[in-house]
């Protein structure tokens, strides 16, 4: 059974009418994700992709395709329209568009990576585009090329990109009474939603389009848009009502997109494009392959003396993808000398993007295994380590946090995994057969505050609309922002409706980096608040009964305006918009980032996983038996919703340890599990009990609802609490993600 848990801190703030606001829509199937809309006189665009890894298109024949039954046009860098945004000479390009970021699809002959779109086949049926797709030949010289990122790595003329930081003394550690250097690999990995990436586009003449499409980021994808295609932004509208999954492969606009506006255009018709699951491992992003190597050392007491990370990660020729593989190292535990340095290794593939976690996924694996190997060499229980060089202060900025409550996971953890029974000698304990280990790591994730515009619309018959172009691609921002505006306003939630998902709506965040319900939240919470602060005037200009008050002395609650010393002095909400002979307030209010008095602190959200697992001793299968998952995130805003975020995170996390392998023939450049068959997720069998638990304290310095991030702490050092696990229960270390059976010493099955 899984459990989840809040703290008795302020249960009394938060709202347990938590059923999500769109779960009907979405298990009925009334909810429309992008692939689902139809429109008249549609056409389809299949894309031929490219096979070879690296070369020049010498020739490409369409005759045949072109021939196809319902085949429209072959769309390729020959007959391809000039798209501003493509042209790489500052100069030529028009005033307001910007160089399209990177692989320029349809634009020339040059391949950088297999599987690369080298032609769109639009036709008048998806069934008539796939048929043709065969029917394209391309003629290429090959180049050589370069995917095999350990091989290419041990070459240090193949970096580049460096960033270094340094506080203190360099590789400090070496000079502790103990310590651990070692070297931790993880493979490239695939985000895998289960909506497919797509977009249709149609026009409406030379300068005003509108896109259905799969992205995290209305707003964003709008700009983009408009900066490649030289649009006024007013004349792009991106409509992304339902997002079904994104976990950072949504944050930026893929081929689809501009094929699917090249397509047309050409053809003055909408155009739908979706992309298949063998595309979506090569044309949407994965989480780079790293390399890393941590140095952990402390005195005889455990007082950290140094740490050093150091770190590469793949990126494409054509583009520089960077992320914050190193950063956790910096500031997660109080220690005086630490040094980092991150490099960039181009490889001819497609290029990497921030998947759940971005970065600190890959960094905490390295650095929480790295404490728990050091925990053992100074015979001390790990958490008692991470206690001993627990800070409240930002050691890399000096700064506080903004709060920090991370003991409280640990105590909570400790209790619910039963840590009493971890073995401190590795391989000592054994239940039915299985060698039994406990193992625990911590995550830490940015908890960030931007700025997001909300309208808010009271109609005369009681009921509330916001609007906001923030996206939904799975979290439950809908009915955390119907929760919060429930509570604000002190209304039941039926009468409230969250709208979304769509740019012409006022403006607001890409959902990633765990930062919507912090900005999008304090958007909402304003707008209820200005909302409440406009009926008390209202109240006072227009009903007799509050003539004679001010606002200070009245309150908006139970759909009524209430004198607040005289609980009969009231007036519901309708009869008052009726009486001053409005139908409607409809206000826009914006929030901005962070104040003056926010940015005296370091806010970041927390997380303490602890896992207890057993492992065959004849085969080596590993078998995860217990979760405790904990998180420190500020006001918890909706419980379900938050629970599953950490459940969505546990499973990831067990993909991460345990399967998760982009693999490529390095003869071809070819990627060759491409699909559910190949590339192994974690089955429901796999997930065991998981507790969930939060701290749920507001945090009083970062916004005033009080609530941070969850979605990239629910993942970020779950892997490391597995293979820790996997120690305590064999005694062998796995550094070198996925586990396997081979890893720990067992032969593979013939």
């Amino acid at each position: 059974m899984n459990n989840t848990h809040l703290s008795k801190n302020n249960l009394s703030q938060i709202n347990f009418a938590d059923e999500r606001v769109d779960g009907a829509d979405k298990v009925t199937g009334k909810a429309k994700y992008t692939a689902e809309y139809n429109l008249p006189n549609m056409a389809y665009g299949v894309f031929v992709t490219s096979s070879i890894a690296k070369g020049t298109i010498k020739n490409i024949d369409t005759a045949k395709a072109l021939a196809s039954p319902g085949v429209l046009d072959v769309i390729y860098y020959a007959n391809c329209p000039i798209v501003p945004g493509y042209l790489t000479n500052a100069a030529e390009r028009p005033k307001n568009v910007f160089e399209w970021r990177g692989h320029k699809v349809l634009y020339d002959n040059q391949v950088k990576f297999f599987g690369q779109p080298i032609a769109l086949i639009v036709a008048d049926s998806l069934e008539n585009a796939n048929a043709a797709i065969r029917l394209v030949r391309a003629e290429y010289e090959s180049q050589a090329f370069e995917t095999n990122f350990e091989l290419v790595r041990k070459d240090a003329s193949k970096l580049k990109g460096t960033v270094a930081y340094k506080r203190g003394t360099e590789n400090a550690f070496k000079t502790a009474s103990a310590f651990v250097e070692a070297e931790y690999a993880i493979p490239a990995e695939v985000h895998l939603p289960m909506e497919m990436h797509a977009t249709i586009a149609f026009w409406e003449g030379d300068d005003k389009v509108t896109l259905y499409d799969k992205t995290q980021g209305p707003k964003s994808t709008q700009t983009t848009v408009a900066r490649t295609f030289g649009l006024l932004d007013k004349n792009v509208r991106v409509i992304a009502e339902n997002v079904g999954g994104g976990f950072g492969s949504g944050l930026r606009s893929w081929a689809n997109v501009p094929a699917a506006l090249i397509a047309a255009k050409k053809l003055n018709r909408p155009v739908k494009i979706v992309l298949t699951r063998p595309q979506m491992f090569s044309l949407v992003g994965y989480r780079p392959q790293s390399w890393q190597k941590v140095g952990i050392g402390a005195d005889a007491a455990g007082n950290f003396i140094g740490i050093s990370h150091e770190a590469i990660t793949n990126t494409s020729r054509y583009e520089d993808f960077r992320e914050g593989i190193v950063d956790a190292s910096k500031f997660l535990y109080a220690c005086e000398n630490v040094d980092t340095k991150y490099n960039l290794l181009p490889l001819d593939l497609s290029t990497p993007v921030w998947m759940r976690g971005p970065g600190e996924a890959s960094g905490c694996f390295a650095l929480e295994s790295a404490i728990d190997e050091l925990s053992y060499k100074l015979k001390m229980d790990p958490i008692e380590l991470r206690l001993k060089n627990y800070t409240t202060i930002n050691p890399e900025n000096k700064m506080p946090f903004s709060d920090i409550n991370l003991k409280d996971c640990y105590a909570y953890g400790i209790n619910k995994i039963g840590w009493k029974n971890r073995p401190t000698v590795p391989g000592a304990l054994k239940e039915n057969g299985w060698l039994i280990g406990y193992g625990m790591a911590v995550g830490v994730f940015g908890a960030g505050k931007g700025s997001a515009s909300v309208r808010i619309v009271l109609s005369s018959d009681g009921k509330l609309l916001l609007e906001c172009g923030v996206s939904d691609m799975g979290p439950g921002t809908t009915t955390a922002m119907t929760i919060l505006a429930s509570e604000a306003m002190h209304m039941p939630i039926q009468k409230i409706k969250f709208k979304l998902g769509d740019s012409d709506l006022p403006p607001g965040p890409s959902q990633g980096g765990s930062g919507t319900t912090s900005t999008v939240g304090s958007a909402v919470d304003l707008a209820c608040k200005t909302l409440q602060q406009k009926l008390k005037e209202i109240a006072i200009k227009s009903a007799p009964v509050f003539a004679s008050m001010n606002a200070e002395g009245l309150e908006v609650k139970n759909e009524m305006v209430i004198s607040k010393t005289d609980a009969n002095v009231k007036m519901d909400i309708v009869g008052l918009l009726k009486l001053a002979n409005q139908d409607k307030i409809d206000l826009t209010i914006s929030s901005n980032g962070k104040t003056a008095a926010q940015l005296k602190f370091t806010s970041n959200s927390f997380s303490a996983h602890f896992v207890k697992l057993g492992v065959n001793p004849k085969d080596g299968t590993v078998k995860i038996l217990q979760v405790v998952t904990t998180g420190d995130a500020g006001k918890i805003i909706s419980p379900k919703t938050a629970r599953s975020q950490m459940l969505g995170g546990v499973v990831g996390g067990i993909g991460m340890a345990l399967s998760d392998k982009l693999e490529i023939d390095h003869k071809t450049g070819q990627i060759i599990n491409a699909s559910f068959g190949g590339y192994h997720v974690p089955l429901h069998s796999h997930i065991p009990p998981t507790d969930v638990w939060f701290v749920n304290k507001p945090d009083p310095n970062i916004n005033d609802i009080g609530a941070k991030g969850i979605g990239e702490i629910a993942l970020i050092g779950f892997a490391a609490a597995v293979t820790n696990a996997v120690y305590n229960a064999t005694g062998k270390r796995v550094r070198d993600l996925p586990i396997t059976p081979e890893k720990l010493g067992f032969k593979t099955k013939a």
